[in-house]
């Protein structure tokens, strides 16, 4: 347990994708009990899942489903019980992912699609301020120009679909206006990196384990 001594259970799903460690730490120091595995039976019966991602879509989402880890985010999602998504591992929540022309299906847990971002340089890399809805339960508490730790190449840029559907959207800019982070119900999601993002990201941290029960 950390710090702070919440003692909630935290999986961090281990499904052949990088960056564990670091969510791990992040997750320990906000006061978490955290664990990294592969083991399903854990990833249902936590108080709260986080699925990673670093990479390509569709390597994120063989790695997904070589461990037969879908049906379990989405069972955890239909039963209200909290899943936090960071960078492809917010990707693979969405419909399907589009890279170098090729159509990957996501888990579909959020309506659209992910494509490459129109802008001059790629990847998007380093820090950036985002701008939350009002009502935003991650962002809770952060000053508006709070900035958080990018590196992607690709993104969501329909934010109508996720509104129609009720979810808080948070946006960022590069190139374009891009999803930074959704919130719907028991799912919330970060394309930057809270782990990475120093004081900011263990705020967000911090408030996403206030939602989990």
């Amino acid at each position: 347990m950390g710090a702070h001594g919440t003692g909630k259970r935290i999986v961090v799903l281990d499904y052949g994708s990088g960056n564990l460690r670091s969510a791990q730490r992040a997750l320990a120091h906000a006061g978490a009990d955290v664990t990294v595995t592969a083991d399903l039976a854990a990833a249902a019966a936590a108080d709260g899942l986080v699925v990673p991602g670093v990479g390509a879509y569709a390597a994120c989402m063989a790695g997904i489903e070589a461990l037969g880890a879908g049906p379990v985010i989405a069972e955890r999602v239909a039963a209200g019980r909290p899943v936090l998504g960071i960078c492809v591992g917010m990707q693979v929540l969405f419909a399907h992912g589009d890279e170098h022309g090729v159509v990957t299906k996501g888990l579909g847990l959020l309506p659209g699609g992910v494509t490459r971002l129109p802008a001059e340089r790629l990847p998007h890399m380093g820090w950036n301020t985002v701008a939350p809805p009002d009502g935003s339960v991650l962002f809770a508490g952060l000053p508006a120009d709070s900035r958080f730790y990018f590196v992607h190449s690709y993104g969501v840029l329909d934010q109508a679909s996720l509104r129609e559907v009720g979810a808080r959207v948070t946006t960022a800019h590069h190139g374009t206006d891009f999803v930074a982070a959704v919130e719907w119900g028991p799912l919330s999601a970060a394309q930057f990196h809270p782990e990475k993002s120093a004081e900011t990201g263990a705020v967000l941290l911090r408030n996403w384990l206030a939602t989990v029960g």
